[in-house]
C-alpha cells in the first residue's frame, strides 16, 4: 500500500527546517544575550547585568516613547477592529454582486503596495491638512496607524465569518430576533476569537511601525521604533539590546494572552 505523501519524508526537509528556525531566531537569542552584557561592547560579553535594563528604565526619552507607542497602537488598534468588523459583515454577510472582488481590493490595498508609498501619501496628505488647520498632534498618528492596520485586523476576522455556520444565524431570524440582536448574541460570541486575533495583529503592526510613523511624526512625537532607529544611527549600546528584549517580552506577551484566552472560550 502506498504511503501517503508527506512533506515531513522528504529528503532534507529536517535539515531546510533547522536552518530556517536558525536563521529566525538566532539573532534573536544573540539580542536577548548580550541585553544581559555586564559591559559597554557589543563584540565581548563582560557578565551577566541588569545595568542595561535599569538605564533603559530611568531614560526619560524611552518611557515617553514607549507610553506613546502603546497609546497609538491602544487607540489604533481599536478603532481598526471596529472598521474592520463592519468591513467583514458587510462583505461576508451579503450575496455575491458586481463590485464585491473591488471591494476586497480596496480594503487589503495597504497590504498589496509598498509600504514607503502609503507613507509619502500621507505625507503629503497630512501635509495639507496641517497647513489649513494648524493642527499638528498625534491625531495624524494616530488616524494613520488605524488606516495601515485595517487590513490586517479584516483578515482574520473576514476568515472567521466565512467559516461560521450560519445555521444559528438563521434560527435567530427565524425567531424574530432583530438583526442587532442576532449579532449581539449569536454572531458576536462565535465572532470574539477573530476579532481578537485582528485586534492583536493590529496592535503588534502598529506598535512596531518604523517608515509610515518616520513620515508622518511631528517634532517630539518619536514611537519607541523611531526613537530606537535614531539612536542607532548616533551610536549603538546594550542599551538597545535590552529595548528591544523588553519589547519582544511584550510582543510574547500579547500572544500568549491571546492563546490563553482562545484555549479557554474553546
Amino acid at each position: 500500500m502506498a504511503r501517503s505523501f508527506s512533506i515531513r519524508h522528504q529528503r532534507g526537509f529536517t535539515a531546510i527546517a533547522m536552518i530556517c528556525f536558525a536563521a529566525l531566531y538566532l539573532p534573536i537569542g544573540v539580542l536577548v544575550f548580550y541585553s544581559f552584557n555586564a559591559g559597554e561592547s557589543l563584540a565581548s560579553f563582560d557578565g551577566v547585568s541588569l545595568r542595561w535594563f535599569q538605564k533603559a528604565f530611568e531614560n526619560k526619552q524611552v518611557i515617553d516613547a514607549s507610553l506613546r507607542s502603546l497609546q497609538i497602537a491602544m487607540i489604533a488598534a481599536v478603532v481598526s477592529t471596529i472598521a474592520a468588523t463592519m468591513a467583514a459583515l458587510a462583505t461576508t454577510r451579503t450575496a455575491p454582486y458586481r463590485g464585491l472582488t473591488m471591494k476586497y481590493a480596496f480594503i487589503n490595498q495597504p497590504l498589496m503596495i509598498p509600504e514607503i508609498v502609503t507613507a509619502v501619501a500621507l505625507l503629503i496628505f497630512f501635509a495639507r491638512i496641517k497647513i489649513w488647520t494648524g493642527y499638528a498632534g498625534i491625531g495624524y498618528l494616530i488616524a494613520a496607524h488605524t488606516a495601515f492596520c485595517i487590513p490586517f485586523a479584516y483578515l482574520p476576522i473576514r476568515a472567521r465569518l466565512e467559516n461560521m455556520d450560519l445555521t444559528l444565524e438563521k434560527a435567530a431570524a427565524d425567531l424574530y430576533a432583530t438583526p442587532w440582536k442576532a449579532f449581539r448574541h449569536v454572531t458576536l460570541p462565535l465572532l470574539w476569537p477573530g476579532i481578537l486575533a485582528g485586534f492583536m495583529l493590529a496592535f503588534v503592526i502598529s506598535l512596531d511601525d518604523v517608515v509610515i510613523t518616520e513620515f508622518v511624526k511631528s517634532a517630539g512625537q518619536d514611537t519607541l521604533p523611531t526613537y530606537m532607529l535614531g539612536q542607532i544611527r548616533r551610536s549603538i549600546t546594550p542599551e538597545m539590546n535590552a529595548i528591544s528584549t523588553l519589547f519582544l517580552g511584550l510582543s510574547i506577551l500579547v500572544v500568549s494572552v491571546f492563546f490563553v484566552v482562545n484555549r479557554k472560550r474553546a
